[in-house]
């Protein structure tokens, strides 16, 4: 057999091999890289400090894992701790067993078990709980329309729909207002 023969048979079944192999790649539907229920970058164990268009702290947040969506470029975030500010610079702290962010972080949810501690440094302590909660940081509000309990020493103070200004700390429920004085003793 001449050697040209051989490598030309050879080169022969090489491009049909290949050719073959193209056809099939080309008639398969392309996978996408990220699905709709699949997030496009996890951050674990994380702290992000938003700042306002003046350049201030308006929010921090720290979670052990929060989720991109990329389809509407949203964030799932499982049981965050949000720093709120006040105007001395101490911190509210909120938490939450998960909580979602808007991709322009305008709005942050909070959902299952919220909970609001006031600054360590207020004259009196403060627990704020319900079941969600929004929170719309340029705007400082903070506002939801399921029950809440406030409690302070010596005072529990329950309503259904609630909004509080964070800066000016002044909030108003919608109805159902029941408190409970309980002076303490000393």
């Amino acid at each position: 057999m001449n050697w040209r023969l051989g490598l030309g048979l050879i080169l022969l079944v090489a491009a049909l091999i290949s050719g073959w192999a193209a056809w099939q790649n080309r008639s398969r539907p392309k996978a996408e890289t990220v699905g709709a229920d699949r997030s496009d970058y996890v951050m674990h164990n994380f702290e992000v400090v938003a700042l306002d268009k003046q350049g201030k702290e308006s929010v921090t947040l720290r979670a052990p894992e929060m989720h991109r969506n990329p389809a509407d470029e949203s964030f799932h975030i499982t049981t965050p701790l949000f720093l709120l500010p006040d105007r001395e610079g101490h911190y509210w702290q909120m938490r939450s067993k998960t909580g979602w962010m808007s991709p322009d972080h305008s709005e942050l949810r909070m959902i299952g078990e919220v909970t609001g501690t006031s600054p360590s440094q207020a004259t009196a302590a403060t627990t704020f709980r319900t079941e969600r909660l929004d929170i719309f940081p340029s705007r400082d509000i903070a506002q939801t329309d399921l029950a809440v309990t406030i409690t302070q020493p010596g005072s529990i103070l329950k309503g259904v729909g609630f909004q509080t200004n964070l800066k000016s700390k002044a909030y108003e429920f919608q109805s159902q207002v029941k408190s409970v004085y309980a002076p303490q003793t000393r």
